[in-house]
C-alpha cells in the first residue's frame, strides 16, 4: 500500500484490495465530502436532498475525512487500475428519430412532430452523414433514437414504412450495415430494446447503451422527474441490462446527478450497476451525467448539479468499482472536465468534429486538439477507442473484430491508430 494513511479504514481496505467498499460505506464517505460544500454556498447548484438513510447525523465516527481523502484515494486507484492513458472515441452523431413515447421533464432532445426540431432521418440523410464522418477520420457511429416513436405517433409508423422498414429497430440494423460498409463502428442507444432486436444489432454493434439513470422508484412517482417515462422506471432498464449482460454485449450506462435523488439513491444506483457487472462482466463504461437545465423543459429553473456534489459522486464511483470505466461528458463542463482527471475518471466518451450533442445542443464538445492539450497538461495521455474498450473485444463478433483491427495500432492494441484519429 502507498506510504499515505487514510483516515477511513473504508479507503484503505479498498487500496489494500482487502475488500470491496460497502454502499454504507459510500454514503458515508460522499456525505462527508459534500457535507462542507453545502453548508456553506447558498444557491450555488442543485442542493443534495437528504433523507432518513443519508442524514449527516448517521455517518461513522470518523465522519471528519476530508474530501481530499476521497479524492486522492479515487486517484491513486484510476492510477492503479487504468494507468496514465485517458481515452475518448471519435464520433458522429446520428439522430435518427427524436419522436419518442417518453416525457422526461429535464428532456430536450424529444420532439413533437409539427416542431422545427422534430428528425426522422431518410436513409440518404444517413448514408450522407456517414461518408462525411468517414472523411473527418470518425471512428463511431453513435445511432442514437427516441424510445420506440411508432408506438406512440402514425408519423413515426409513416416514416418507417416509406423507408421500407416495420420497426424503428429494423431500420437500425440497416444503418448499423451501412455505418460498417463506410469503415464506422457502430454504437447503439436506442432505449429499451428486446431481446430479439439486440441479437440482431449484436451481429453489426460493437457496443450498444442504455443509460440507467437512477435506481430510485421514488423518482417515477407522479410530480418527479420519470412520471410519464414508462422506460425510464428502474425494473424496466434493469431487465434490458440483464438481458444484454446474457447475451455478452458490452454495455455503457450511467447516472443523471441532479435530478432530484438523494445521496442513498445515488448509491443504491452505482450497486445496481456493480451487481450487473458482477454478475454479467459485461458493463464496459459508467456514465456518470451532470444534469443542465434546458429553456424548453419543466425543469428549466432547477439550479444544475453542483461541481463539488458531482466530484464527490464520481470519486466515489471509483471507490465502489476499482477497475470499471468511468466517463464524464467534457462539454457539460466546459471550463473545469480536466479537473474531474484528479477524481478517478479515465474516459471523455463520444467527442464529434462533425456532429452536435443532439441531447445537450447549448455544450459544444471541445475541440479535439484541445481535449489533447488539456489532457496532457493534467499528466496523462490521450488516446482514441473504439466504442468498444480494449478489455471486452472478445465479446464482439469475430468478423467486427478482424475489421477494428485494420485501423487499431497494433494486434495488441486495439486502440485507434493515431494516423485515422488525427484527421481533423
Amino acid at each position: 500500500m502507498s506510504e499515505i494513511v487514510f483516515r477511513s479504514e473504508c479507503l484503505n481496505a479498498v487500496l489494500e484490495q482487502s475488500r470491496d467498499a460497502s454502499p454504507e460505506d459510500i454514503v458515508h464517505l460522499v456525505n462527508d465530502a459534500i457535507t462542507s460544500v453545502f453548508t456553506h454556498t447558498k444557491g450555488s447548484g442543485y442542493r443534495v436532498q437528504y433523507d432518513d438513510k443519508d442524514n449527516c447525523s448517521n455517518a461513522s465516527s470518523n465522519s471528519s475525512i476530508p474530501r481530499r481523502e476521497l479524492f486522492r484515494a479515487a486517484r491513486m486507484l484510476q492510477r492503479q487500475h487504468k494507468s496514465r492513458t485517458v481515452t475518448f472515441s471519435k464520433k458522429a452523431f446520428l439522430n435518427v428519430v427524436n419522436l419518442c413515447r417518453d416525457t422526461c421533464t429535464y428532456c430536450t432532445y424529444k420532439a413533437e412532430p409539427r416542431q422545427s426540431k422534430a428528425v426522422m432521418m431518410s436513409r440518404q440523410d444517413a448514408d450522407s452523414i456517414l461518408s462525411m464522418a468517414s472523411r473527418y477520420g470518425c471512428i463511431e457511429a453513435l445511432i442514437v433514437t427516441g424510445e420506440r416513436p411508432e408506438e406512440r405517433y402514425d408519423q413515426a409508423r409513416r416514416w418507417l414504412a416509406e423507408n421500407g422498414f416495420k420497426s424503428t429497430a429494423e431500420y437500425l440494423v440497416h444503418i448499423s450495415e451501412r455505418a460498417l460498409e463506410k469503415g464506422l463502428f457502430p454504437h447503439t442507444n436506442a432505449g429499451n430494446l428486446q431481446r430479439s432486436e439486440m441479437v440482431e444489432l449484436q451481429k453489426t454493434n460493437v457496443s450498444m447503451g442504455v443509460m440507467l439513470e437512477t435506481a430510485s422508484n421514488r423518482l417515477s412517482e407522479p410530480g418527479m422527474v420519470h412520471h410519464l417515462a414508462p422506460s425510464k422506471r428502474p425494473e424496466e432498464r434493469i431487465k434490458v441490462l440483464e438481458e444484454a449482460g446474457r447475451l455478452g454485449i458490452p454495455m455503457t450506462t450511467g447516472l443523471l446527478l441532479g435530478i432530484g435523488e438523494t445521496v442513498h439513491e445515488v448509491v443504491a444506483s452505482l450497486e445496481a450497476i456493480r451487481r450487473l457487472h458482477q454478475r454479467y462482466a459485461n458493463i464496459q463504461e459508467v456514465i456518470l451525467q451532470n444534469f443542465q437545465p434546458k429553456p424548453d423543459t419543466a425543469m428549466r429553473r432547477s439550479p444544475p448539479a453542483d461541481a463539488g456534489y458531482f466530484m464527490a459522486v464520481v470519486a466515489a464511483c471509483r471507490v465502489m468499482m476499482p477497475d470499471i470505466n468511468i466517463q464524464i461528458p467534457p462539454n457539460l463542463s466546459p471550463d473545469t472536465y480536466h479537473e474531474f482527471l484528479s477524481v478517478g475518471i479515465n474516459d471523455w466518451g463520444g467527442v464529434s468534429p462533425l456532429t452536435p450533442d443532439y441531447v445537450n445542443p447549448e455544450f459544444p464538445w471541445p475541440a479535439i486538439q484541445r481535449l489533447e492539450a488539456d489532457t496532457r497538461s493534467a499528466g496523462c495521455e490521450l488516446e482514441c477507442r473504439f466504442p468498444v474498450y480494449p478489455e471486452f473485444t472478445h465479446m464482439v463478433p469475430a468478423d467486427l473484430c478482424d475489421k477494428m483491427s485494420d485501423v487499431a495500432q497494433s494486434e495488441d492494441i486495439m486502440l485507434v491508430s493515431r494516423e485515422r484519429w488525427r484527421r481533423w
